[in-house]
């Protein structure tokens, strides 16, 4: 026997919690709440788009709220893999990692023995090194991280729940220690060192759009915060398209019961794959564009503790939610890059404490994380089908009798 679809809008009679005969009409008023949200979706992106207008252009504000948007785009892939097929993925800053390298290899002059120009301006047309396009590289990025993600998924076929995240761990630390000491790897030659080591790749090449007669730099951050927007859009599209796709409740059911999915037909190496495929074409857009942000890339960027960042993101914002991972995506990245280091940094130091508190941000990000589970288990905007799961019985027999068990 199979439950109601809750994520239909009809009007067809579910039953009401605890198991009474009673019954409500789903969907009630449905075309109104669809429409006010759609209006809503248009305020905020309204909003978001005229909002470098009130800052200057060289705001801290404005910096911040480049580097939230880029993380929003990893927090959405990375809860295609955590929040939609249930697949728990502690190594994710590989996908940042193998991103930004794509920038240093494909937007510099790190392999100055090369002369390769790909739709550039004359300035970068005369460097030595490989110069592709901006969008070109961000392509190659997101094919080069799909591919890592098949790899790095194809071990984890045959295993479920925490057995998955050792081994996602243990590939997030592999590709640490490959940028840390890839100086050292030439598999082309002693010209073509798979990265510059602790040294760093930089610095890379200003990234020039199609309608811009002069390239983006730190100096103007207006047209970096529009890409980013841009790239929040299209993830967005992509990702709730994917959703309600055929693939999607695949991904979902997977989550729920994976014995039970398979019994179904869904086909789990396949499902599982494109997850990690997905997860991490996302991750790797949102890196190369973080690499060309930066000016260049550190391989003590890529540590464990990005990955932890960014899952906490989307605990926070609530497993499977769309828009609640942009909140907690967001939420966090303010947290990190604002409200402790600009605003409450020096309030230890105020009352007699000699130390910052910057330097307990972690800790600050793990009571947050266990407030956040206690008042709100099921994240700030959890997905429907998970909040009901949460709270289904809570206050009645059925639960009561739950607990006796």
């Amino acid at each position: 026997m199979g439950t109601p679809d809750l994520t239909k809008g009809a009007t067809a009679p579910v039953p009401a919690a605890g198991g009474s005969k009673k019954f409500a009409l789903r969907g009630s008023g449905g075309g109104l709440s669809k429409n006010a949200n759609r209006g809503a979706v248009v305020l905020a992106l309204l909003f978001a788009v005229l909002l470098p207008f009130l800052f200057d252009p060289t705001s801290g504000f404005i910096n911040d709220c480049v580097l939230a948007l880029a993380y929003v785009v990893m927090a959405l892939g990375l809860n295609v893999v955590v929040g939609f097929a249930g697949l728990l993925d502690l190594g994710y800053v590989a996908f940042y990692a193998v991103g930004a390298y794509s920038v240093g290899w494909f937007a510099s002059t790190f392999y100055s023995d090369a002369s390769v120009h790909v739709g550039v301006n004359d300035f970068l047309d005369k460097l030595p090194g490989v110069h592709l396009n901006f969008f070109l590289v961000i392509l190659l990025a997101m094919i080069l991280c799909a591919i890592a993600g098949v790899f790095i998924g194809l071990p984890t076929l045959r295993l479920r729940g925490d057995y998955i995240a050792i081994v996602t761990l243990a590939f997030g630390e592999i590709i640490y220690r490959f940028a840390v000491n890839g100086d050292e790897i030439t598999p082309f030659g002693d010209a073509y060192p798979l990265t510059n080591g602790q040294q760093g790749i930089g610095p890379l090449d200003k990234p020039q759009l199609p309608f811009m007669s002069e390239p983006l730099t730190p100096l103007e951050l207006r047209p970096w915060y529009w890409v980013a927007l841009g790239m929040v859009a299209i993830a967005v599209l992509a990702v709730v398209m994917v959703r309600d796709s055929r693939l999607g409740r695949a991904w979902i059911a997977l989550r729920e019961d994976e014995v039970a999915a398979a019994s179904m037909g869904v086909p789990l190496v396949k499902t599982k794959l494109l997850a990690y495929a997905m997860g991490a074409a996302l991750g790797g857009m949102a890196g190369a564009f973080l690499g060309f942000f930066a000016t260049t890339v550190n391989a003590n960027s890529f540590k464990f503790s990005f990955s932890i960042f960014v899952l906490s993101m989307v605990i926070l914002g609530g497993l499977g939610s769309i828009w609640g991972v942009v909140l907690g995506a967001v939420a966090l990245s303010f947290i990190n890059y604002w409200l402790i280091p600009d605003v409450l940094n020096t309030v230890p130091g105020k009352i007699g404490l000699d130390f910052q508190l910057d330097q307990l941000s972690f800790g600050i990000f793990g009571f947050l994380l266990v407030i956040g589970m206690v008042l709100k288990p099921e994240g700030l905007l959890p997905e429907r089908r998970r909040k009901i799961e949460l709270t289904e019985g809570v206050g009645t027999d059925q639960s009561l009798e739950g607990s006796r068990a």
